[in-house]
């Protein structure tokens, strides 16, 4: 046993992150174990560099810390404006530091290389975790805990009620990647003589997407007709088809980056083999769609693969069975809750659906929704909280991520003040402290 805590966050995503810096300000000691070398989850390991893409002038949002990630990084230089919307695309390798700062700043313990393997349970309460490390086996205890894993691998081994879905309906997962060497001024001119929209999305592999109407005719970075034609003469072969999708951000430098084009059908990010073979394969086609680019691509005949995220990115695994679990009427009907702990825009981007939050509408996300059922002292943060698919397609994204931890790090901090358990802290004092942190919940 080498650490205790009161509040120990697992995984630094944008939800761990958040849930870790809110519960610190919140005036709770604090420490945040992390199984890579950085924090930001799927931020800096994967390279998803936009949080916010889908907000427009009418968007609502809970401000808080997703906010502050996007402020803060364009103060230190790492964001840049985002090519279809309102926001930063942040830059994953310059956020490891800012990261880095929010943390030591909020006065949390940072545990690096530590990879969580099992929880340590007293009858059916969570008092802390078991990881492996070069270090060996150690164990960090605590009075609370929040799974921040993204597959709720703490509630999961810790017995806590969980349902994953079944693989072939699973959303795909992605290898994003980067590039140099782009002429700015050509790639520029090539959109804008070409410019795609949402309804562009429709037809062809993941991008089968059913919209509101109101997205079909604004802007988006989208890429498929390179593709298209590197198929056509058989550079790429037919069934890839999957291969298309945006960009974020095209810079002075010649970089093109956030390239959101592999996505990979099939794939259990809960199952190290399937990791293992996606990982190869996604960089594989990512190899195709640079060559499709060079070839067709204006702006892009000089240009080469600058880098891959060091992790591919995983959308849809396990989710909790919750106090309450959320609904897809939640998401589309602006629900409202009593225990609500932030709001999120009807922002709904998955299973063949996208909305995108261009009239102000919003919902509320409860308290409840964090909280497992049947084991005391956990919460769980991000994109395995309870509910439907529908309600995952929303709630995933990792802006919504933040709201929920910095949700769970506040009740955690709370109910240790109050000396309440998690499933009896008084919502008001959640409320009254999210009121202090600048988190819209209503």
């Amino acid at each position: 046993m080498i650490h205790e805590t009161d509040v120990l966050v697992v995984g630094s995503g944008p939800g761990g992150l958040a849930a870790a810096i809110a519960a610190a300000r919140a005036g709770a000691e604090v420490t945040l174990v992390e199984r890579f070398g950085c924090f930001g989850g799927n931020i800096t390991v994967v390279g998803v560099e936009g949080m916010a893409w889908y907000r427009h002038e009418k968007t609502v949002e809970a401000n808080g810390l997703g906010r502050e990630f996007e402020e803060r990084a364009s103060e230190m230089g790492a964001a840049t404006p985002e090519s279809q919307s309102l926001s930063y695309e942040i830059d994953s390798e310059g956020f490891k530091v800012v990261a880095d700062r929010l943390v030591e700043e909020a006065g949390v313990h940072p545990m690096l290389h530590r990879l969580f393997v099992s929880p340590v349970m007293e009858d059916d309460t969570i008092v802390g975790i078991i990881t492996e490390s070069k270090a060996g086996r150690e164990a960090i205890l605590a009075k609370r805990v929040i799974d921040a894993t993204g597959d709720a691998d703490v509630a999961h081994r810790a017995g806590a009620p969980t349902a994953k879905t079944p693989k072939e309906e699973m959303m795909a997962a992605s290898v994003m990647f980067h590039m140099a060497g782009v002429d700015k001024r050509a790639f520029l001119r090539g959109v804008s003589e070409d410019p795609q929209t949402y309804r562009d999305w429709a037809g062809g592999g993941e991008w089968n997407i059913v919209t509101t109407g109101k997205e079909d005719d604004m802007f988006s970075p989208f890429i498929r007709k390179p593709f298209q034609r590197a198929i056509e003469e058989g550079l790429i072969p037919p069934h890839l088809n999957t291969i298309a999708g945006t960009w974020g951000a095209v810079h002075d430098s010649g970089e093109l980056t956030y390239m959101n084009l592999i996505h990979l059908d099939g794939c259990d990010g809960t199952d190290p083999r399937d990791l293992t073979h996606f990982e190869i394969e996604g960089r594989r086609q990512a190899l195709l769609a640079v060559e499709a680019l060079r070839r067709h691509m204006p702006g892009c005949e000089a240009a080469r693969l600058r880098n891959f995220g060091m992790s591919i990115g995983i959308r849809d695994t396990r989710k909790i069975d919750a106090a309450y679990n959320m609904t897809e009427q939640d998401v589309m009907g602006e629900a409202r809750f009593e225990d609500s702990i932030g709001i999120y825009p009807e922002f709904i981007d998955g299973y063949g659906i996208l909305i995108l939050p261009t009239t102000g509408r919003y919902f509320q996300v409860p308290y409840r929704t964090l909280l497992p059922k049947g084991v005391k002292g956990l919460l769980v943060a991000g994109r395995a909280i309870g509910g439907d698919k529908v309600s995952h397609a929303a709630t995933r994204n990792m802006s919504c991520c933040a709201v929920t931890g910095q949700g769970a790090g506040i009740a955690a901090a709370v109910s240790l003040k109050a000396n309440t358990t998690l499933d009896e802290v008084d919502v008001a004092e959640i409320q009254a402290e999210l009121d202090r942190q600048g988190v819209r919940y209503t």
